[in-house]
């Protein structure tokens, strides 16, 4: 099993906006904390990223940069200007496109799309992965995003028969470019599952686990396993996703519960059963401690809200 794979699948990421931003002189614009995923390319010119999650980025021309929006963040001319809220421009404009700064030019063009995710593990899943991944115009990786997005601008100009549905996936596949990108895999502060699958040791073990999801996995045996001491083992697992192997098991079997509750009609007790629980009592309690409510209840709210594939 590809863990990598089985995260995408999971999340089924949409693209829900596509703006642009026209900058010119001294600017800013700030993003306030929503929990979603937000994507900027840099059309042309420069400006900084700026989160308290990290160091202020520079991105330059052809740069690209996905960002959790755990955390708000603000994209600017400079570290020193001021920058607008970005909801309230847009309340006042009626319109997602914007035009910043005290210069008549406009040299800085930014495209931006904001990603959902069509599922009950949101915020589980996007914890796995990078605060914000940045892609400079030098990684091959942006020259097959520049490629789609050329093709959503096309396809977004000139819609023809099915339309709706090409953008929605070469949306897609540019969440999915960013992600596989080998700049994550260069990157040694990186942490989360990329990270993870990135290092021979913990990527060996993540397969394992998403291959074996039922199998009574433990910290001795996924050492084992991978042919390493068991503190040497727990020590390098921790500090490459930031968590410990057992809780990432028991938080990847909560996330496929979860989507198997809401697009299957499998009893409580055969979930259990086939994510390594000996009993539908064991996860039920388990999964009431990660959710807050028992399987059934989140069963049967996500059916009124509409949130269930049954």
């Amino acid at each position: 099993m590809d863990p990598f794979l089985d995260l995408i699948q999971l999340l089924r990421p949409q693209a829900a906006l596509w703006s642009r931003i026209d900058a010119g002189g001294r600017w800013g614009v700030s993003f306030r904390q929503r929990d979603d995923v937000l994507f900027c390319w840099v059309q042309s010119g420069e400006c900084h990223l700026v989160s308290p999650a990290m160091q202020p980025l520079r991105l330059s021309t052809d740069d690209f940069a996905l960002v959790r929006t755990s955390t708000p963040f603000v994209l600017a001319s400079d570290l020193a200007v001021e920058p607008e809220d970005s909801e309230n421009i847009v309340a006042a404009t009626g319109n997602t496109a914007m035009k910043l700064g005290d210069d008549t030019n406009f040299p800085v063009i930014l495209r931006g799309g904001r990603f959902v995710f069509d599922s009950a593990n949101q915020e589980l899943l996007l914890g796995l992965l990078p605060q914000v991944v940045h892609i400079a115009s030098s990684d091959p990786t942006s020259r097959q995003l520049r490629a789609l997005l050329s093709m959503n601008e096309v396809e977004s100009r000139l819609p023809g028969l099915g339309s709706e549905f090409v953008t929605a996936r070469l949306m897609e596949l540019i969440f999915v470019e960013i992600l596989r990108s080998e700049a994550l895999r260069l990157n040694p502060m990186q942490t989360g599952l990329l990270a993870g699958m990135a290092d021979p040791v913990v990527g060996l073990a993540l397969r394992a686990m998403h291959a074996k999801v039922a199998q009574p996995w433990t910290v001795a045996s996924l050492a084992r396993y991978c042919g390493i001491s068991r503190s040497g083992f727990s020590q390098r697992f921790n500090q490459v996703v930031g968590i410990s192997p057992i809780e990432y098991l028991q938080r990847w079997r909560i996330a496929l519960a979860k989507d198997r509750l809401l697009r299957t009609t499998r009893s409580v007790g055969e979930i259990a059963l086939s994510i390594g629980f000996q009993s539908a009592s064991a996860f039920s309690t388990a999964f009431t401690r990660a959710a807050g409510c028992s399987p059934k209840r989140f069963a049967e709210e996500a059916l009124r809200a509409g949130l269930a594939a049954k």
